[in-house]
């Protein structure tokens, strides 16, 4: 309960100087900042690749 402030992770849509730039958090960057949990660490590793796919996809 004490990470449900670091989720869902967000993808952000903006544009300066004229292009479109997508940013995010990296889940396990954000995640190993709050826990050691071997688990959450996988998770947060499955999502990251997810949000990459995710970003890559929409380019």
């Amino acid at each position: 309960m004490r990470l449900n402030m670091a989720l869902p992770c967000r993808i952000s849509v903006y544009t300066e100087n004229e292009r479109v730039y997508l940013g995010y958090i990296k889940p396990v960057e954000m995640l190993s900042a709050l826990s050691t949990e071997p688990s959450l660490i996988q998770i947060a590793t499955e999502v990251e690749s997810s949000m990459i796919r995710i970003m890559a996809d929409a380019r």
